[in-house]
């Protein structure tokens, strides 16, 4: 009797619950950590900003002095970002600039739009600027205050914080230079297949019959190195059986990961899983969804073997969907799954399967999804053509204008 295969949600977990966060830790200059992991929480040893500041070019003044309005203050100094004005003097005004520090005594700033200069500034401060101003300002009006951003002693950044531009602005803005982060996965990445044919070997019109170019290897290559892996390339393994033990046999002395494409079916010249059961053992071995069932995960001492379908929309959705999640989860990211939103379906999808399907489809000028014409797991322009794919429930057909689950490619490719 054929074992039924495992539908995603159980593959996903088995998955996940199989992996070990890497250990290792290592300093780099903050400048350089995009797309790292935190290796440990980060703290801020000041507040952020570290002064009240003004949030405008304007007059800094007291509240107090503006009750009886219109009113005229003498303008009685002048603070620029960078630098500290004195204390503010009654019945006066601060000429002061974005990001310069309030004054003691001043507690609001009225923007310069605001305020009718009656008597300039002469040259050389001569005579003593005057300004009017019409309206009475809130206390507080203007001012960033000391602290709101970060406070002194907060934990800024968690352990196992993916690193973008936003965290890597906030860890600079607490003044730290370095970061420590964990070490980045490495995973050594092959093909399998007499048929496959580098790019630049043979051009097009020499092609042998029954070859292809190997197109698997350069997504995927793209994919692992935006989750920040080290990767090493050992290029076409020949569909042999001792070749193929060999190429893992290496691979597994010095990578965390071993990720292939092809040869994971079940066909004669198929030897990728005789050849993992010969060193190691296959814990996951096909799944319930369309494109990508011939999905496989196993170790092979120490490292994780990962084998994907030879075909490449199949290799490239089992990534995305498989793979991403357990490089993210291996690396220390603990939330790891995509958020799909809900959108309006502008097409008809009558014959489910009987497996859960991701179509590739675009999103279009009315809000909703178009679909690709053409969802066979070969055609890859597909992934070129569409942003995302929809989420299709086993022997769920898709009516025009029904809400779907939509995950775009900009969620699962960062």
């Amino acid at each position: 009797m054929r074992t039924p295969l495992k539908p995603l949600s159980q593959a996903l977990e088995q998955l996940l619950s199989a992996v070990q966060p890497l250990q290792d830790e290592e300093k780099i200059a903050t400048l350089h950590a995009d797309g790292r992991v935190l290796a440990q929480a980060v703290s801020s040893e000041l507040h952020v900003p570290p002064h009240d500041n003004s949030s405008m070019d304007g007059y800094a003044v007291c509240s107090d002095d503006l009750v009886d309005l219109p009113a005229t203050l003498v303008v009685s100094q002048r603070i620029a970002a960078g630098s500290v004005g004195a204390p503010l003097q009654a019945k006066t005004a601060a000429r002061i600039f974005t990001g310069a520090p309030i004054p003691e005594g001043a507690d609001a700033v009225v923007m310069q739009e605001d305020c009718g200069v009656v008597v300039p500034e002469s040259a050389g401060g001569r005579a003593q600027a005057r300004i009017q101003i019409n309206t009475s300002p809130i206390p507080g009006q203007w001012i960033r205050h000391a602290g709101e951003d970060v406070a002194r002693g907060d934990v800024v950044l968690a352990a196992g914080t993916r690193l973008g531009p936003a965290e890597l602005g906030l860890a600079a803005s607490i003044g730290l230079a370095e970061l420590s982060v964990l070490r980045r996965a490495r995973v050594a990445l092959f093909s399998t297949g007499d048929e496959l044919v580098m790019p630049g070997s043979v051009s097009p019109k020499d092609m042998r019959p029954g070859a292809i170019y190997n197109s698997n290897r350069f997504f995927l290559n793209s994919l692992l190195l935006r989750l920040g892996c080290e990767v090493t390339d050992f290029g076409i393994v020949p569909d042999q059986r001792e070749a193929t033990i060999g190429a893992l046999r290496d691979a597994a002395q010095s990578h965390d990961l071993i990720l292939t494409s092809g040869g994971v079916s079940v066909g004669e010249e198929d030897h990728i899983k005789p050849a993992v059961q010969a060193l190691g053992h296959l814990d996951l071995w096909q799944i319930a969804i369309k494109p990508g069932k011939p999905f496989a995960h196993g170790k092979l001492g120490q490292a994780h073997f990962i084998g994907l379908p030879g075909n490449p929309v199949s290799s490239f959705v089992t990534f995305l969907l498989l793979v991403r999640p357990f490089l993210l989860r291996l690396q220390g990211v603990q939330e790891v799954a995509p958020v799909p939103v809900w959108v309006p379906a502008h097409f008809d999808w009558p014959h489910a399967d009987k497996r859960q399907e991701f179509l590739r489809v675009r999103r279009n000028d009315q809000g909703g999804l178009d679909l690709f014409g053409n969802q066979s797991s070969g055609v890859l322009t597909s992934a070129v053509w569409g942003d995302g794919l929809v989420d299709t429930p086993a022997g769920q057909p898709i009516l025009y204008g029904e809400k779907v689950a939509y995950i775009s490619f900009a969620e699962l490719l960062r």
